[in-house]
């Protein structure tokens, strides 16, 4: 469903068990920069108004994801550590050239936004099938279910938005570049890396 070209490894759960606290912090990091994205979205691109909508519920969802995943650091005793650096998110920033009709730059971080999703929805498929921890467990197996719909959200408007025939081919080469990104990472417990 995802089309992802390279699927995680699953030793990566392994690295991931040796320091909950580590992917929780990542995780909860990367809900805030989901988050981020939705306003960023309503703030460069207000005239979409079906987009606007949407990132509306996106920013509210994604908040109350990175509460969630708060709670659990607060639960385990632990405080909320410092914001990593994302080398994935980096790495997958660098594919697309800047510049570029201000549709062009809409569809390609919709593009993105989608990926992004749609490797959040694979890790957390993951974790939710191979973790010892069964509270980390079931509540993976909810937010898998939420990233796939914000994975299909981002893909359906940048084919609206632009031409369907260069987006659906903007997106098998972004996944095939995703590939080769994932193939020097997830030796971290980190959500993408």
């Amino acid at each position: 469903m995802l089309g992802l070209k390279l699927p995680t490894d699953p030793r990566w759960v392994r690295i991931v068990e040796k320091n909950i606290e580590e992917i929780l912090t990542d995780h909860a990091y990367c809900e805030q920069k989901a988050a981020s994205t939705g306003i960023s979205l309503i703030v460069s691109f207000p005239e979409y108004s079906e987009l606007v909508e949407e990132m509306v519920a996106l920013v509210k969802e994604e908040i109350s994801h990175f509460k969630m995943v708060h709670d659990r650091i607060l639960n385990r005793g632990w405080t909320l550590g410092r914001d990593r650096k994302d080398d994935y998110v980096i790495a997958l920033h660098k594919f697309f050239p800047k510049g570029g009709s201000r549709t062009t730059q809409l569809v390609h971080r919709l593009l993105y936004a989608a990926l992004i999703e749609a490797r959040s929805c694979e890790r957390f498929r993951l974790l939710s099938e191979e973790i010892n921890d069964t509270e980390l467990k079931s509540f993976y197996r909810k937010l898998m279910v939420s990233e796939a719909n914000h994975y299909t959200m981002f893909l359906g408007f940048a084919r609206k938005y632009g031409n369907v025939e260069e987006v659906n081919q903007k997106w098998q080469d972004l996944l095939e570049y995703e590939a080769e990104i994932m193939r020097a990472l997830g030796k971290k417990e980190h959500i993408h890396g």
